[in-house]
């Protein structure tokens, strides 16, 4: 690839909509569902999806649209369906209101909501609105690839394995500075870390107030911000992240702080922990239930830890401390999670990680169907697998042969083949739905 300027195969997002894995999703489920609230973080395109199914529109964000709404919400919900009612969780009322209007009319498709889940003080709505999480772009939404292996194939264990695909570990960085975020696609390499440092900026100085989370001392939350960041794709403690946040020269939030960041990043799904996997059959013993930390995007975690292509590729780390392996290990792990929870939602799967305590057998990624079949991935930053690399996969089989349908291996290199031992080595590239 060359550079942002010029990014060989890359996707324009700057005129006509581009289609996403979750176009299919939310079309089924306004087909047969009357309120679908999309969820997930600013700037991930929520707005322009659902506009590709609204008829009439309403943005909360305008301070006249949002004081019609406030004096009579009902102008909004007797308009023609489908009504797309954007950054709902401005006005929080609207949730309640879309709720009962759903009870008296149960028809398929009226209302499409964007923005963030609600809190504890709004109601669940439950069986009323159901909710999609969309997250940043997968890869294969990003640029333009030739994907061979299906999430779908493989959960059935009729997946064949192979094809080749183009990309190197230099294409792979630089997507993982890049980002997701459909309108900071394209962008010049300078205009990017601008866009990146103000969406940062945006969450500590104007969505942590908005939201009644006063910060009194910013460099505090962007210190433990940064620290969270140096800790992408592990189960560090959060106490771990808490004191990490002093080694750069910050100030270590007290305890009850950090939850109080937790439960707003959460909300503003800045955040996306991984979940750890605690199956129902009782095959494993001392498994860990810590999550494995994600930011929304590796790009913004590698913005957090001011990191570039040329000190990712030169094994640099900016002086960030990383347990196990490379900062580029760790965040290239962080792409490939956004592609397989993305795939994975796509075949109504969860997405999950597994660990055993003290860390003798973990698996990276475990996806898991309805009836308890898996698939268990691990992520290696090389071209080349060996026994060593895929020996956890193998484990993971003998414990639960019943329940695995297919391991993988995901890779930097080139080419996708299935080993003798069963494992199925395949390039992120050559990963689809």
């Amino acid at each position: 690839m060359a550079d942002d300027e010029g990014r060989l195969g890359a996707l324009s997002f700057m005129d006509a909509y581009m289609p996403r894995v979750l176009d299919r999703e939310l079309d089924y489920l306004l087909a047969n569902l009357p309120a679908v609230l999309i969820d997930g973080p600013k700037g991930v395109g929520k707005t322009a999806m659902a506009r590709q199914r609204a008829v009439t529109e309403w943005a909360l964000d305008d301070p006249a649209q949002h004081q019609i709404l406030n004096a009579d919400p009902s102008v909004a919900l007797s308009g023609e369906p489908t009504v797309l009612l954007d950054e709902w969780q401005r006005l929080p009322k609207l949730w309640d209101a879309v709720r009962r209007s759903v009870d008296a009319d149960m028809a398929p498709g009226r209302f499409i909501l964007t923005g963030s889940a609600p809190t504890g003080s709004s109601h669940s709505g439950a069986g009323r609105i159901s909710t999609v999480r969309m997250r940043p772009l997968a890869l294969t939404e990003r640029v333009e690839l030739s994907p061979t292996v299906s999430m779908a194939a493989l959960l059935s264990g009729s997946s064949v394995i192979g094809g080749a695909s183009s990309m190197t570990l230099t294409d792979y960085v630089e997507e993982i500075v890049a980002g997701g975020f459909p309108g900071m696609r394209g962008l010049a390499p300078r205009a990017l870390r601008v866009q990146l440092d103000g969406y940062i900026d945006r969450i500590i100085d104007h969505d942590f107030p908005e939201y009644g989370l006063m910060i009194k001392r910013p460099e505090t939350l962007r210190a433990w911000l940064r620290a969270h960041a140096a800790a992408t794709s592990s189960t560090a403690s959060l106490e771990t992240i808490r004191r990490a946040a002093a080694s750069s020269g910050g100030t270590s939030p007290a305890k009850e702080t950090v939850q109080s960041y937790l439960d707003l990043l959460g909300r503003l799904r800045i955040i996306d922990p991984l979940p750890a996997w605690l199956p129902g059959r009782n095959h494993y013993k001392r498994l860990t239930g810590a999550p494995k930390h994600h930011l929304a995007d590796p790009a913004l975690a590698a913005r957090l830890l001011r990191t570039t292509p040329a000190t990712l590729l030169s094994g640099g780390s900016g002086g960030v401390v990383v347990k196990d392996g490379t900062l580029l290990g760790v965040l290239f792990e962080s792409l490939v999670a956004l592609s397989v929870r993305t795939f994975a939602q796509a075949n109504e799967c969860a997405t999950f990680h597994l660990r055993t305590k003290g860390g003798a057998q973990e698996v990276d990624f475990i996806v898991e169907a309805d009836d308890g079949t898996v698939v268990g991935f691990e992520v290696k930053l090389s071209a080349e697998v060996d026994d060593r690399d895929v020996r956890h996969l193998l484990w993971l089989r003998d414990k639960a042969t019943d329940l695995v349908a297919d391991l993988v291996v995901i890779t930097t290199g080139t080419h996708a083949y299935r080993r003798a031992d069963g494992v199925a080595v395949v390039p992120l590239a050559l990963l689809t739905v």
